[in-house]
């Protein structure tokens, strides 16, 4: 059985704090990479859920078994097989790319979480997740789940200028960073285009499916938009810091949020982490890579950042480093803090 981190007495449900993601094809190392970055800033204990291809599962467990254990026993993990409860699982697979599809079986998939983060695999955070998890605190009555908008601005977004279904708000919302509190959307029943009455959300997806197959054009991420155009009481829109794209720098910059706060998760979606085309995204992506667990963080991540920075400063995304480095920097000093607290506490004791 996978998830062999589990120490704790009490459900570890109570004290985690819940990540999923869906790996499939070449998206091993992007995914590992990702859960990298969850465990070195955050303070409170992580579950995983990771929804991955079965070729995939033993190299998961070898290398997160490598991983030294001040790191190891800071999360549990679980990885689980792609599977869809309704519908074509062949047709499901084939939606957008590969497995993507599996994100919207969440909640009828892990029944005993209340809530969780999803995340696509090519996802860094720069941040603790504790300060996105608290967002769930601030949803009213009615949200279940939180996304950011696909774009600030509308006539160069994607969703206003070219979508030929429904979708949430002015500009859509991007699925790569989703919070979602599964107890609500399992208790929920969801206005639709289908029937007059409400359904649930396992009984709306694949008549959804069915019925926009057709005009969709970035798969589940689509069918999330028009779910929400239809229960736009039911979503939390969070600033576009917790889900910043390449989009937000590559034509001029445009998430005000991130100048004023510095980019809290990035989302190096068009495959920048891999290429040569945004050499910022790519920068944070290789010094998160190959980090030494044991080392210090300044010295082994943030000043090699730095100078990776200074190579960028000709390009559209790295003429505002700040942008990038300002919350890293916070959560680095924090961690440092902490460290050194405890250390001398403990000294102090003796």
């Amino acid at each position: 059985k996978s998830g062999e981190q589990k120490h704790s007495k009490e459900p570890s449900s109570l004290q985690c704090m819940h990540l999923a993601v869906v790996a499939c094809g070449d998206r091993l190392e992007e995914t590992l990479i990702m859960l990298k970055s969850a465990v070195l800033f955050s303070n409170r204990r992580l579950c995983f859920h990771i929804f991955a291809e079965d070729s995939l599962k033993p190299e998961f467990e070898k290398k997160l078994k490598e991983w030294p254990s001040s790191y190891t026993k800071k999360f549990e993990y679980n990885i689980y097989p792609i599977t869809f409860s309704v519908g074509n699982a062949q047709e499901w697979k084939k939606l957008f790319k590969p497995c993507a599809a599996q994100r919207l079986f969440l909640p009828v998939i892990l029944k005993d979480v209340d809530s969780l983060l999803y995340v696509d695999t090519d996802v860094l955070f720069l941040r603790p997740i504790d300060d996105i998890w608290h967002i769930l605190k601030e949803f009213n009555s009615t949200q279940l789940a939180a996304m950011a908008p696909e774009h600030e601005i509308p006539k160069i977004g994607w969703y206003s200028r070219f979508a030929r279904h429904p979708y949430y708000g002015t500009t859509g919302v991007n699925s790569g960073v989703m919070l979602m509190n599964l107890t609500r959307i399992r208790n929920t029943q969801f206005k639709n285009s289908m029937i007059p009455g409400g359904l649930t959300w396992e009984e709306m997806l694949y008549p959804l499916y069915q019925k926009y197959k057709n005009y969709i054009t970035w798969g589940d991420q689509d069918l999330l938009n028009i779910i929400f155009y239809f229960n736009p009481e039911c979503l939390y829109v969070f600033p576009c810091q917790w889900n910043y794209r390449p989009d937000h720098c590559m034509y001029g910059s445009n998430c005000k949020g991130a100048e004023e706060e510095g980019v809290s998760i990035l989302h190096g979606n068009r495959g920048v982490y891999h290429d040569d085309k945004q050499p910022t995204f790519k920068a944070l992506y290789e010094v998160i890579r190959d980090f030494p667990f044991e080392d210090n963080l300044f010295q082994s991540l943030y000043y090699p950042l730095q100078s990776k920075f200074l190579d960028t400063v000709h390009t559209l995304c790295g003429r505002i480093p700040q942008v990038f480095l300002k919350q890293i920097e916070k959560t680095m000093k924090k961690v440092y803090e902490n460290r050194v607290i405890v250390y001398l506490g403990a000294n102090h004791r003796y």
